[in-house]
């Protein structure tokens, strides 16, 4: 099956042995005509992407499950779009990503940390004004007047996103702690931690291109860590320190 889609402003053509990722990405269907990107799946690409699956879980002493074909495919189909991304400015990282008042908020931590769980504390306190981005994957362009980021169709398992592009204002790197505080890091103190939740591609000069991006990212925007509860508190003080509202001073 060969199906098009706009993506984070790329329009991208998908050709694959299985329907299911047609369907998850049927929000983000374009008119036909030319791709900036044309992704082919093989059963060598599902072959490789359950291995790679399968020995990352075992790494980190989760359960392995054998998915089926159609769904490992989706994410083979992913990985070799985020191969190719950094050529658009353009990098995959893991995290959960809401929009206040048309502003992005990305959070991020090692997995279990609980992003999804802030992000959905962030949803309560906003109400309307709030819009989920994208709940695991989200893709961020970087270029020299910001950074923007984009709802993609692969959002983790509560599949909560939006097809939308917004301007990301704030990183914040999560942490549990008894109580709720945040602060400014600086670029140098965020890199290692962005290198590690940024998707890095196999090709040398892919990476490169990556490297530089996320360079560019860290003077963009603001970075915070956050050490938090879950308690409701904890999204009243990360949004007033990132929004920098008289209530940080």
């Amino acid at each position: 099956m060969t199906e098009t889609y706009r993506i984070a402003d790329i329009t991208i053509q998908i050709c694959s042995l299985h329907e299911r990722v047609h369907r998850l990405c049927e929000s983000y269907r374009a008119a036909e005509g030319p791709a900036d990107l044309c992704v082919e799946i093989t059963q060598a690409d599902i072959d490789y992407e359950r291995e790679h699956s399968m020995q990352e879980k075992m790494l980190l002493g989760r359960p392995v499950i054998r998915h089926p074909d159609e769904y490992v495919e989706s994410l083979a189909v992913y990985r070799k779009i985020a191969e190719r991304l950094p050529s658009f400015d353009t990098i995959l990282m893991h995290g959960s990503c809401i929009a206040v008042d048309g502003e992005g908020y990305l959070f991020t931590a090692k997995s279990g940390t609980g992003k999804s769980t802030h992000a959905r504390l962030w949803r309560e306190l906003f109400g309307k004004r709030a819009v989920m981005v994208n709940d695991d994957k989200p893709l961020i362009r970087v270029t020299e007047s910001g950074a923007t980021i984009y709802g993609t169709p692969w959002d983790g398992k509560h599949h909560l996103s939006t097809n939308c592009a917004v301007p990301l204002k704030a990183i914040c790197i999560l942490e549990r702690a008894e109580e709720n505080e945040i602060h400014r890091i600086s670029p140098v103190e965020a890199y290692p931690f962005l290198v590690q939740q940024i998707y890095r591609p196999r090709d040398p000069a892919a990476m490169l291109q990556t490297l530089q991006l996320i360079d560019r990212l860290s003077k963009t925007v603001g970075l915070w860590r956050l050490g938090c509860n879950m308690d409701p508190e904890a999204a009243q003080i990360s949004y007033h320190a990132m929004k920098g509202s008289e209530r940080e001073k």
